[in-house]
């Protein structure tokens, strides 16, 4: 399985620090040039590395961290994003009738035709998403949701292996909604710094 990251902001690099924690190889990209990322990237650990767009987007697991407005210019860069895991990391700071009453990440998927998509690890803080999710024996949760039941497993699996306990909300307009952000409309488990004590 192949990891990007595509958005080297905060969140983008909070993400690329779980992966380089854990010694995970994941490529990062952004709509800069791949040598403008690269310090940064070597910075964080030998296994992050900068590449460009369309390189990353031959991972087979993509975590979309750009700010909302553009995800449809990185999904015009794919014909099809058949066979590809979307994860969802971005909050919409968009009135709900922008978004066409539509959860966010129900609106960004409209985008990404074929691809297998997750909303995931968007709830916390990009300083808490990069500090290590292991404290005090317990595991940082992180939630997940989709529309597509067989998506879920393998991201659930990934952020096991980053050191989060995932915890599966169901649909993206159902438990999904408890994480979307939209305006100044925040689901009421956003920013919620959760633990799980392991069994």
């Amino acid at each position: 399985m192949s990891y990007a990251i595509v958005g080297f902001g905060k969140v983008g690099q909070a993400l690329a620090h779980a992966f380089a924690r854990r010694n995970i190889n994941v490529v990062v990209a952004s709509r800069r040039p791949p040598e403008a990322l690269a310090p940064q990237a070597r910075a964080i650990g030998p296994t992050v590395v900068a590449t460009s767009l369309r390189e990353a987007l031959e991972a087979d697991t993509i975590l979309l961290a750009v700010p909302f407005e553009q995800h449809r210019e990185v999904a015009k860069a794919l014909p099809s994003w058949k066979g590809k895991t979307v994860i969802d990391a971005m909050n919409a700071l968009l009135p709900p009738e922008e978004l066409d009453g539509l959860p966010s990440s129900a609106f960004v998927a409209k985008a990404f035709t074929g691809a297998k998509f997750v909303k995931g690890f968007n709830h916390l803080i990009a300083a808490t998403l990069a500090a290590d999710p292991i404290v005090e024996g317990g595991h940082r949760v992180v939630f997940l949701s989709s529309d597509d039941e067989h998506a879920i497993a393998p991201v659930a699996d990934l952020a096991r292996q980053l050191g989060f306990a995932p915890v599966i909300l169901g649909k993206l307009d159902e438990g999904g909604a408890l994480v979307h952000a939209r305006d100044r409309i925040w689901g009421r488990l956003i920013f919620q710094d959760l633990f799980k004590k392991e069994q």
